[in-house]
């Protein structure tokens, strides 16, 4: 029949599914039904609420979990039934142990409670151990230190996250005197320079992946003081998906490709993440941040950088401030379209690479603002927030960014691998006057990036050797590494997780390892728990702040990114489970999300952590948007193609070129092949790009030239259609002279928007001052549509 093909052919994609998939007589098809339903019998994680507050850090629950109705949703692969001598049969369910073939690997978590290395059972997976809820992270946790250490030396040799990576030198300049804040000697007197180097980097790939996936944007800074080093390192985005490292292998892990087939390299549009960041609604905010345009930058020189957590800075009388830490780009902040992120990664996957590289030679050089938000803890207690979470940002409207100083990145290095790749940044990199706050995820970085450093080659498998290992039997979701002998069955390598039933789960108090809440003074209410403040169960608020700050342009852009993940997942019970989340934080994306997935009737929306959260001081923060951050309005840097072919007007091309080139932009001659190019008047023009090797996407302004003869010899080519429409569709700035306006007519392109008005992004004639403030807005979004009508 028709629809049992149809249905089995779908059970057999690994990248995107339909809404819903029928049992019919097949094992693929049956996996794929019992890993819905698997998924389905876990709609929320229900030990959320329980994990905030002093008390319920006492007595942690046991993990959720789910008993799958056969072993097939919960194994890595339906061939695991083919045999060999060497391969042996299918992993004995719920035991680790060890026999002549690979079956002596393989482990089965299915049903287990989650251990340590050591073979002791762990109660809790969520919080690290700490004196008092919002006290500092202790030492003796050893749970913590050993899921960190472990996964700080799974991968080799490249970096566990921030693999890619691309750098420059450069100086900090500071603007005046800040001894009333901090004795930082980079900050003592006006003028004083510091020596930096700066590595920018995406957070999922691998070092050979692309530029312009969607992603976070690391930006590390590492200030040659003169007191030590001290290094910065932060994100373009100001705030993250977790809020104690005890979770960040889990994040890395579900984000990643997934570990049944490697796959997707450099994206989030998968189960596993979706998964994860379904039954982990605090990282809400930070799934609108990375869904929004900021999850695709233009370049490295026009994106905004944070230190994300809250530091300390202390002056020379000890007394010490709040402070969180902003990049301020120049140039502007600036995004691709998704389209054209697409397509740039297919034809110049070092897209950002090359940029950063091309300015600083060409001596446009990236500059940076620094600025400080600065606050009390008296004025931290009064937020609707804590400022120990890392989930949170501090609107401007509370409290303002002071500039402080400027980055210039002048200088690019001399040999890749000598210094953008073995430079070592570490949050613990700080100097007098700096210090760290509670932050539980800060204080994980600080023990992460160190162990990390200590060898890129490390060993953490020791246990797995037979006289190492314990009686008890090892569960856990730590995975990879060398020497690594176990084979684990199945995709679920992180906590929580309902494609694996929620195995291996947490033991809870009862057999699980609890730590004694001592108190240091027994008149102290609190002492050492592994909880989290009340006020870190508020998943939503200024997820919701954010997205009701952007524009509808931007609005529509998370609803476009959101669509596009969701329609990855192949379990339609995570896509659902997703828009349950994205319901507490904005029905109108929520509702926009499950039109784009075919999704008739949404799901209840999902059970807050916090059901009556404190009112927000700030509802819509216009900061936040990337309308409010056009930078100065120049054109430096950008490139322009001039489109030119035999039979041209050269004469006013030249003039074009030489204006768009005296303002700082990098136009480039593009014709339908490289070399002299005939003009009807007589006017040496060489073509260095040609229609193929520079598409039209890499450029961030088009100028079509005059001449009947040369814009005849461009419609006759197809290059030129595409190349217009993606100028068209990525919004960016056309100049039209009079010959070459029906080729405008030929790509389909109107002078006018769909509105009628006119297009304030196409410029037709040579009215060079009106191109350039078209080019310098970056992109003309009024006449975005989707679908794109060209």
């Amino acid at each position: 029949m028709p629809g049992k093909s149809a249905a089995k052919s779908a059970a057999r994609n690994t990248d995107s599914a339909s809404s819903k998939v029928e049992a019919v007589d097949d094992q693929a098809t049956a996996k794929a039904v019992q890993t819905g339903r698997l998924v389905e019998a876990m709609p929320f994680n229900p030990n959320k609420a329980g994990e905030h507050g002093f008390e319920n850090g006492l007595s942690p629950e046991p993990g959720a979990s789910v008993e799958a109705e056969s072993r097939l949703p919960t194994g890595s692969t339906l061939s695991e039934i083919n045999h060999s001598e060497k391969t042996g049969s299918v992993a004995t369910e719920g035991v680790n142990w060890t026999i002549e073939s690979l079956d002596r690997a393989r482990v089965d978590s299915s049903g287990q409670m989650l251990t340590t290395n050591q073979g002791v059972h762990v109660a809790d997976n969520q919080n690290s151990l700490k004196y008092g809820v919002r006290g500092p992270v202790l030492l003796e946790d050893f749970i913590l230190r050993e899921k960190l250490t472990h996964f700080d030396h799974e991968r080799i040799p490249e970096r566990i996250v921030h693999a890619r990576g691309s750098a420059a030198h450069g100086y900090f300049e500071c603007y005046e005197p800040l001894t009333d804040i901090t004795k930082a000697s980079l900050f003592k007197e006006a003028g004083k320079v510091t020596p930096v180097f700066v590595r920018f980097s995406t957070v999922q790939g691998e070092r050979g992946s692309k530029d312009t996936a969607r992603d976070v944007r690391g930006f590390a800074v590492k200030f040659y003081t003169d007191e030590g080093n001290w290094d910065l390192v932060g994100n373009n985005m100001p705030v993250f998906f977790i809020q104690d490292a005890m979770k960040f292998p889990d994040l890395v892990h579900a984000v990643k490709p997934e570990p049944h087939h490697q796959m997707p390299q450099a994206a989030s549009a998968h189960d596993t993440f979706w998964d994860f960041a379904s039954l982990m609604p605090e990282s809400t905010h930070m799934l609108m941040w990375a869904m929004s345009d900021r999850g695709i930058p233009r370049s490295y020189a026009t994106m905004q950088g944070f230190g994300v957590h809250t530091f300390r800075m202390v002056n020379g009388a000890g007394d010490s401030v709040f402070v969180k830490f902003h990049w301020n780009p120049i140039y502007g902040t600036h995004s691709l379209v998704w389209d054209e992120a697409v397509k740039i990664s297919g034809a110049d996957p070092d897209y950002h690479r090359r940029d950063l590289w091309e300015r600083i030679e060409s001596g446009a050089f990236p500059e940076w603002e620094l600025g400080l938000q600065v606050f009390t803890e008296e004025q931290a207690d009064e937020f609707s927030f804590d400022i120990l979470d890392a989930t949170k940002l501090i609107p401007e409207e509370l409290v303002p960014v002071r500039p402080v100083g400027r980055m210039v990145l002048n200088r690019n290095p001399d040999n890749f691998f000598a210094e953008t790749e073995q430079v070592a940044f570490c949050t613990a990199h700080i100097v007098p006057g700096l210090d760290f706050s509670n932050d539980p995820l800060l204080a994980g970085r600080i023990h992460s990036y160190v162990d990390t450093q200590i060898t890129r080659l490390g060993g953490p498998n020791f246990h797995e050797i037979p006289i190492n290992s314990p009686i008890a039997p090892v569960h856990n979701n730590q995975r990879d590494g060398m020497h690594r002998q176990a084979i684990h069955r199945g995709r679920a390598n992180y906590e929580p997780n309902s494609l694996g039933g929620g195995c291996p789960f947490q033991a809870g108090a009862e057999q699980g390892f609890v730590s004694v809440p001592a108190r240091i003074q027994a008149k102290e209410e609190q002492g050492k728990v592994r909880a989290k403040p009340e006020k870190f169960a508020d998943h939503y608020t200024q997820a919701t702040l954010f997205f009701e700050s952007q524009s509808a342009v931007e609005q529509a852009h998370i609803a476009a990114a959101f669509r596009f993940e969701l329609s990855k997942v192949t379990i339609p019970a995570i896509r659902a489970r997703m828009l349950s989340s994205l319901r507490n934080a904005s029905e109108a994306l929520a509702a926009k999300v499950a039109e784009g997935l075919g999704i008739a009737t949404m799901p209840p929306a999902m059970p807050r952590a916090l059901e009556n959260p404190a009112k927000p001081e700030v509802t819509k923060s216009p900061t936040l948007s990337l309308l409010a951050r056009p930078g100065d309005g120049s054109i430096k840097a950008r490139k322009v193609a001039i489109l030119v072919a035999d039979g041209i007007d050269g004469q006013s091309a030249m003039a074009i070129h030489a204006a768009l080139f005296a303002q700082g932009a990098v136009p480039r001659f593009v014709a339908p092949r490289i070399g002299p190019v005939w003009t009807s008047d007589n006017v040496a023009i060489d073509a260095d790009a040609s229609l193929e090797n520079e598409p039209g996407f890499l450029f961030d302004a088009l100028v079509l030239p005059d001449g009947d003869e040369g814009a005849e010899a461009l419609a006759r080519d197809g290059h030129t259609m595409e190349f217009i429409r993606d100028q068209y569709r990525h919004c960016k700035a056309i100049m039209a002279l009079p010959a070459s306006v029906n080729l405008l007519e030929a790509a389909g392109v109107a002078l006018t928007l769909p509105s009628g008005e006119e297009d304030p992004g196409i410029v037709a004639g040579d009215n060079v001052d009106a191109f350039v403030k078209a080019i310098g807005r970056h992109r003309h979004p009024e006449r975005e549509t989707d679908p794109p009508v060209i």
